[in-house]
């Protein structure tokens, strides 16, 4: 018989390959019902040096598991661990989960990047390191980190060194009326407030170069800089200045070290997200219309925050002023 062209071919005439069946795949994942608790102190190309239970004195190595995709795991979160988890060299577990986190503190390289970058995340404190002379304070800066830490769900801290070279009066006055502790220190004496602050507590520092955060560090750490070769990822000892590492403190809790910074974006900030923040501002800020001026930091003459301020007294009209600024610095209306 010839070959028969296509019009003369029927159902019959299809050939089916063996091979996959039709049968969806399960989309089920172990419940790794055993698995260990842990915090990530450390992120190094890939691996994830972590706490287990939050002890210092039980590092286990890390990598992500595959399930987990490209779900980000960054230093201070809770992750949960399986397989080899006894810390042995050249041993590795594997993270299967990441909690829920309490809080982030989150960056931006400049106000226009849409790509954020979490610092750390589960921290409770936020400590802006700041010097009074050499370099001078930078308020640009410190309003920065103070948006982001409201904006995360962290209280921030301003740590002022360097007070044997320049006195703080006019640091203080500019922050006076914002609920902001602040401690004042210098390279000869580390202010036993800063250990209040710290000690029993997950803590990140954070400032420019040359603000004496490394002095703090090394103040705050016994043998910081043994601490920073434990907990490197893969056991070479290596924390250079592009990752944070968490360091654990004597009286209990840890301090995460983050990097040098000269800049600090804020594109993933809302205006919305600061005055949260903000008891009572935040409810009057709901009665404003919907392009106030108060969202870019500005004045409006139907801005409801005014009102409150006025109304509420006992230093709100100060503190109004104060968050504005921060609204400014958002915004990007002000050097950083």
């Amino acid at each position: 018989m010839g070959r028969r062209g296509w019009r003369d071919l029927d159902e019959s005439d299809v050939r089916v390959r063996p091979g996959r069946g039709t049968r969806p795949r399960s989309k089920r994942r172990p419940e790794h019902a055993d698995a260990a608790t842990a915090m990530v102190v450390a992120v190094d190309r890939g691996r994830w040096t972590c706490a287990l239970d939050g002890d210092p004195d039980r590092l286990v190595t890390s990598m992500r598991a595959r399930e987990l995709g490209r779900t980000p795991v960054v230093v201070g979160d809770q992750v949960d661990l399986v397989g080899d988890t006894s810390g042995r060299a050249d041993t590795l577990a594997r993270i299967v989960r990441v909690a829920d986190r309490s809080s982030v503190l989150r960056r931006t390289a400049d106000d226009t990047d849409p790509y954020e970058r979490i610092v750390v995340a589960n921290a409770q404190r936020l400590i802006i390191v700041a010097s009074l002379a050499d370099p001078p304070p930078r308020t640009g800066l410190i309003d920065r980190c103070l948006v982001a830490a409201y904006a995360g769900g962290l209280t921030p801290v301003l740590c002022l060194t360097k007070s044997d070279l320049a006195t703080p009066d006019e640091v203080l006055a500019t922050y006076s009326a914002l609920p902001l502790p602040i401690v004042v220190t210098n390279m000869h004496e580390l202010h036993e407030d800063l250990s209040e602050q710290l000690d029993g507590r997950v803590c990140a520092l954070v400032g420019h170069s040359g603000v004496g955060k490394s002095t703090l560090v090394n103040t705050l750490v016994p043998h910081a800089e043994r601490a920073t070769g434990e907990v490197s990822g893969v056991g070479k000892g290596r924390h250079t200045s592009t990752s944070a590492v968490a360091l654990p403190l004597p009286a209990g809790g840890w301090v995460v070290d983050t990097p040098g910074i000269r800049s600090f974006g804020l594109a993933h900030v809302t205006a919305g997200d600061l005055i949260s923040a903000f008891t009572g501002f935040a409810e009057a800020a709901e009665e404003c219309p919907s392009n106030c001026g108060h969202l870019g930091g500005g004045a409006d003459p139907e801005c409801h925050l005014d009102t409150y301020a006025a109304e509420a007294g006992a230093g709100r009209t100060e503190q109004l002023s104060s968050l504005r600024r921060l609204l400014r610095s958002r915004a990007g209306r002000d050097e950083a």
